[in-house]
């Protein structure tokens, strides 16, 4: 089993109530817009996994891709920024979704927690909202979830105040 503690869109900004959240988390996964400085604080508290966003500079380019798909206790992920969500794919990755789904796609961008299923592909997708100060979202969110035995479970939605 792996608890996974997922993030995006931190412009920048890393509320030390992510590392207090995070605590018994084995990794962590960032779905883009790191901003200076945080993939560094985040890569020395646990491992990390991510993908570049847009605001993203050169540096974090070179050392995270743009999609990102690999195998976590047997469940496909499927990592990038600007994906959509069910329904509303993104142009770039529509043909490959619906082709080789995954089960579990995460992305960021939108500044907006979701969590659906899509019925047509059974794939999970979640998007953990934004946990930066920076955009329009009034609220920092986080989400907490394991995988086990090809199972996505006990997922949390965190609040982790005002931005």
């Amino acid at each position: 089993m792996k608890k996974i503690g997922l993030l995006s869109d931190t412009h920048g900004f890393l509320d030390d109530a992510v590392f207090k959240h995070f605590d018994e988390c084995d990794e962590i996964w960032h779905a883009g817009d790191f901003g200076p400085d945080v993939a560094e604080r985040l890569a020395a508290f646990k491992p990390l996994k991510g993908v570049y966003g847009n605001i993203d500079d050169k540096d974090i380019r070179a050392q995270f891709p743009e999609h990102l798909r690999f195998n976590c206790e047997k469940v496909d992920v499927w990592m990038t920024h600007i994906g959509g969500y069910p329904g509303k794919y993104a142009p770039n990755i529509k043909r490959e979704i619906y082709t080789k789904p995954p089960m579990l796609f995460i992305t960021g961008h939108s500044h907006i927690l979701k969590v659906m299923f899509d019925p047509k592909i059974k794939c999970l997708h979640i998007n953990p909202g934004a946990a930066g100060n920076s955009g329009w979202h009034k609220v920092k969110t986080l989400i907490r979830f394991c995988i086990s035995e090809e199972k996505i479970h006990t997922l949390e939605a965190i609040e982790i105040g005002n931005r």
